[in-house]
C-alpha cells in the first residue's frame, strides 16, 4: 500500500464527503447517524473565507485496481485514512463568538482578544482513522493544511483528556499548540475543551 497526502477542492470535499465523514466519526467514536448531521455543515464549510481541506488517502500498490498506484484515478478512488480542514476566523462565526465570550469571562484584556481574534485561522478538525494512527499522517495532514497561511496564528479546540494521554494532544504538543482557554465549555456539549493556539508560520 502506499500513502498520498492530496488537497481537496470544495468540489472534492461534496464528492467524498461520505468518506470524510466516516473517518471522523471513527476517530471521534462517535455513533453512527453523526454523519448526517455533520454532512451540511461540513459542506457550509467549504463556502467560508480562506477555507482549505486535506486528506491523507491509501493506495494499492500490488495491481489488484488495474491502474498506478500513484496515478490521478487511483488516488482520487483511493480510501481515506484521514482529513483535516479549516478556514479564516470571522466575527460572524459561531466557534469564534464562543471563544470571545469565553475569553472575557476568564478576564482577558480586550487588546488579547483583538489580537487573538483579528487574524486567525480555524483549524476545524484533523481525524485519522484510529487504524492507521500512530504512523506520522495526522501530523503531516496538519503541516500541509498550514502550510502558506498568510493569518497570524492557528486555534482550535479540542476535547479535554486527563493528563493530556491521547495522540490529539501529543500531536497539537509536539506542534508547539499553548493554552488559550481550559475546560471550556460549548454551547450545548456537556465536554470540556481546550482552546489551543500558535503563530504561523508553523
Amino acid at each position: 500500500m502506499a500513502t498520498f497526502l492530496i488537497d481537496l477542492s470544495p468540489a472534492d470535499m461534496q464528492r467524498r464527503l461520505r468518506d470524510a465523514l466516516a473517518v471522523y466519526v471513527e476517530a471521534m467514536r462517535y455513533p453512527r447517524g453523526t454523519e448526517e448531521q455533520r454532512a451540511s455543515m461540513w459542506l457550509e464549510h467549504t463556502r467560508r473565507h480562506g477555507w482549505k481541506a486535506v486528506a491523507v488517502v491509501e493506495t494499492a500498490t500490488d495491481g489488484s485496481t488495474g491502474e498506478a498506484p500513484d496515478s490521478p484515478e487511483a488516488i482520487a478512488s483511493a480510501p481515506m485514512l484521514g482529513v483535516a480542514y479549516g478556514y479564516c476566523g470571522a466575527p460572524d462565526q459561531w466557534w469564534q463568538q464562543q471563544v470571545v465570550a469565553g475569553l472575557r469571562r476568564g478576564g482577558t484584556d480586550a487588546g488579547r482578544i483583538s489580537d487573538l481574534m483579528t487574524s486567525y485561522f480555524e483549524l476545524t478538525e484533523l481525524h485519522i482513522r484510529p487504524s492507521a494512527q500512530g504512523r506520522g499522517l495526522g501530523e503531516a495532514l496538519a503541516r500541509r493544511l498550514l502550510d502558506g497561511r498568510t493569518e497570524s496564528h492557528v486555534l482550535l479546540s479540542t476535547p479535554e483528556i486527563n493528563g493530556e494521554a491521547n495522540r490529539a494532544w501529543r500531536l497539537y504538543r509536539r506542534l508547539g499548540f499553548a493554552d488559550v482557554i481550559r475546560g471550556y465549555h460549548f454551547a450545548g456539549d456537556p465536554r470540556p475543551f481546550a482552546i489551543l493556539g500558535r503563530s504561523l508560520p508553523l
